[in-house]
């Protein structure tokens, strides 16, 4: 037979508050709740089931006080609901699981919280009676008849348990300092040097905390309130201390290349926290105090209120102060944040703050409630689960990215590698996510809809297929969304004149082509046939909607041929490779460079800024001018007089320059030559020139090469063609010679002005 009194259950509920601890944000009700929880002085009797009646009545009489409850559970069985109170003018209220229906329940919730707030505004007063019931029980301690008094000796217990936790953590200063460095700027080292600091507040804190046990053992050896307030006060502290570990842990003030949790003004809101690590146990320990010593439940009641009502005020400006900082951090998580994550960020203070509120208000209707307790935990652990959780999420997201990130460095990103890492990520934050929605589906389902443990484990075996298979879907939706991301091309944004700036690179492969259209089809068959799963596990039946899909499908088919054609002619386009994304096309009406491709239709980029977008049923024949290689054939005109071999020659010297030049050599597949005499017309020799390069800039290497042919012409004294009229006559009459040399005359508009 275990009896669970309020004051030896402390030890415990503190070591479950260490373990509770991962957010430092978890307020209030994580350590008030519980001394709420012995306010109302619930105790629990686990009976074997063969003690005599007799001896029941005898424990349930000495344990019996004015406000306590006493919870009898025979053989381990599910709690009998079955309180034993003591006998007192307000007896305790009905519990909510027997009202019907939720509404009701809501309604007797909000009643009772109003009940309880007048019930502790009213015990207020009473605080002013602890001092005088401080001393009358002082007076009957054990510990201190003989030799030092109680009070010199828990204060020179606490004197040495101090001495010793600074000269532990002065001793290991300097083996701590090494690893308090971090190694690098990525989070990884941040977390690890952060978690060394931790581990060192942590020993400390034990070593104060075992030094405080064993004096306390050998200096106060009765249980009386010294021993009590020693054990009370000593949980308190370390209380606070770990909050305060805790946020050097998230915030390294003074260290900011240590900070784990990169919140702006990381400084101001560590300060914050400091102040409710102080005030926080100090609350507690009051309360446990004036419970000890209080005369009635009423001084205790006041207290709870009290300190409750002013934690929650410091939370609420708290969270309103820290909106702005908690909203940049939240769309830092994401290089690109969409609309819903934007709306989180706006809203995720002033949430913090409605559940703080609601919390709040459960705990003061908890005073009302036979089984406040429960209610007071519940709160208690709802505002761990609400801050913790994304506090969890936030960390392991980016150590996976931090992983990612330096395996991407070492070893090389791949598209695989890009989308299991993704999906890796999805997994380990989904499980965090439904890991706290389960705890909080199995704190409220039997407070607010009267489920038992049997009921809540089968409604959980029974969501158990849906849930899995809903999460599944999202995982491989997250992949498949991360794989096609990575062999998507990226679209380059090409201004007006900067058609020479496409280089090879930027056409992707015929997999990457085709990969994009497949990202629709691919992604909306998974969330199809996902959706469809679970509607089968929650029992519709979904045949008459695959038949309903069938039949929509074959209507939309009769009529929209135009769509078919598109989408087959799109089909075979793509398996005949007949063009790429970043490639020029010429369609035969519109010409341009590949953007976009899907199911139906392309988009070409004109060298004009305009997109052409063009169904594939409309394309009858397509002209693909960046494909492999291209031949350019271009014509210079020299004159009559010009040596054509000296012009050879250095149109040769001028290809084997471009050849070694290494910005245009690169480009040149064949190099630039004469081909020979292509015309000969009155006033010119046409010679015809012939280079082969890559397609992508054979008009920039086209431009430089005449560029160069212009010049190495001019410096070997090649004449090129004029378009001055030559008129050669014989012996002829005088006005034949004049009219020939009036024909010869520019017009007036380009003599000099000195002809007159």
């Amino acid at each position: 037979m275990n009896v669970a009194a309020p004051g030896a259950s402390v030890p415990r509920r503190s070591v479950a508050r260490m373990a509770a601890l991962l957010g430092w944000l978890a307020l209030a009700f994580a350590a008030l709740s519980p001394a709420m929880a012995q306010g109302q002085s619930s105790v629990v009797l686990n009976l074997r089931g063969d003690e005599t009646p007799e001896t029941i009545r005898k424990m349930v009489d000495a344990l019996s006080a004015p406000g306590r409850q006493i919870e009898i559970r025979v053989g381990g069985a599910a709690p009998t609901e079955a309180p034993v109170a003591a006998a007192k003018s307000d007896a305790p209220k009905p519990s909510m699981a027997d009202e019907e229906g939720f509404q009701a329940q809501i309604n007797a919730l909000i009643d009772q919280f109003v009940e309880g707030l007048d019930h502790g505004g009213s015990a207020i007063p009473s605080i002013i009676q602890l001092p005088s019931d401080w001393g009358q029980v002082w007076q009957r301690n054990l510990n201190g008849r003989s030799g030092p008094s109680a009070g010199w000796r828990t204060f020179g217990i606490l004197c040495l348990a101090l001495a010793i936790a600074f000269a532990f953590r002065l001793a290991g200063e300097r083996w701590f300092a090494r690893r308090r460095q971090p190694k690098g700027p990525e989070f990884t080292p941040r977390l690890i040097a952060a978690g060394w600091a931790l581990l060192q507040d942590f020993l400390t804190i034990l070593v104060a905390l075992i030094a405080v046990r064993v004096a306390r053992n050998a200096w106060l050896p009765e249980s009386d309130l010294a021993m009590f307030a020693l054990t009370t006060g000593a949980n308190g502290a370390v209380i606070g201390a770990l909050y305060i570990a805790i946020g050097r842990f998230l915030f390294a003030p003074g260290m900011p290349e240590r900070r784990v949790m990169p919140l702006p003004r990381a400084e101001r809101h560590y300060r914050a926290l400091v102040i409710y690590a102080v005030a926080t146990p100090l609350a507690v320990t009051s309360i446990l105090l004036a419970h000890r010593v209080g005369s009635g439940p009423l001084p205790a009641t006041g207290l709870i209120v009290l300190s409750s009502t002013a934690l929650t005020l410091f939370k609420l400006w708290f969270f309103k102060d820290v909106r702005r900082d908690l909203a940049t951090l939240i769309l830092a998580g994401s290089a690109d944040p969409g609309p819903l994550r934007r709306l989180i960020a706006a809203g995720a203070a002033w949430f913090y703050m409605g559940v703080m509120v609601i919390l709040w208000m459960v705990t003061c209707a908890a005073a009302m409630m036979r089984n406040g307790g429960r209610w007071a935990e519940a709160a208690a652990l709802t505002e761990i689960a609400v801050i913790v959780v994304p506090i969890l999420v936030v960390g392991v997201s980016s150590l996976l990215n931090c992983h990612a990130a330096r395996r991407e460095a070492v070893e090389g990103a791949t598209p695989l590698t890009l989308a299991g890492g993704a999906a890796l990520r999805a997994a380990a934050v989904g499980v965090i996510w439904a890991a706290g929605f389960f705890v909080l589906a199995r704190i409220w389902a039997g407070l607010l809809l009267g489920v038992t443990s049997s009921q809540f484990a089968l409604v959980m075996r029974q969501t158990a297929g849906v849930a899995v298979f809903a999460f599944v879907g999202w995982v491989a939706l997250v992949f498949l969304h991360a794989f096609f991301e990575g062999y998507t091309p990226k679209r380059a944004a090409i201004g007006p004149g900067d058609e020479d700036a496409v280089h090879e690179a930027s056409v992707p492969t015929r997999l990457a082509t085709v990969l994009p259209v497949l990202r629709g089809v691919v992604l909306g068959a998974v969330l199809g046939l996902t959706i469809l799963i679970v509607l089968s596990r929650l029992g519709v039946d979904i045949g008459p909607l695959l038949a309903g899909f069938g039949i929509l499908g074959l209507a939309i088919s009769f009529g929209s041929q135009a769509l078919v054609r598109d989408i087959v002619s799109g089909v075979f386009f793509m398996l005949e490779d007949a063009f790429r994304v970043g490639e020029y096309v010429d369609t035969g009406r519109l010409k341009g460079t590949v953007e976009k491709i899907s199911l139906r239709s392309m988009q070409l980029r004109h060298q004009s800024g305009q997109i052409h977008t063009v169904p594939f049923g409309q394309v009858q024949s397509l002209t693909n001018a960046s494909r492999d290689w291209a031949t350019i054939k271009f014509n210079v005109r020299l004159d009559h007089s010009a040596d054509i071999e000296q012009a050879r020659k250095a149109i040769k010297k001028t290809g084997i320059a471009l050849l070694e030049d290494p910005e245009y050599g690169p480009h040149f597949i064949a190099p630039l030559k004469m081909q020979g005499v292509a015309d000969i017309t009155d006033s010119a020799i046409v010679i015809r020139l012939k280079f082969t390069a890559k397609p992508n800039q054979a008009s920039m290497v086209q431009r430089e090469s005449l560029k160069r042919v212009y010049r190495a012409l001019n410096d070997a004294h090649v004449p090129f063609a004029s378009n001055a009229v030559t008129v050669r006559g014989g012996e002829g009459s005088s006005q034949s010679q004049a009219a020939a040399a009036i024909s010869t005359i520019p017009p007036p508009t380009s003599l000099a002005p000195a002809a007159g």
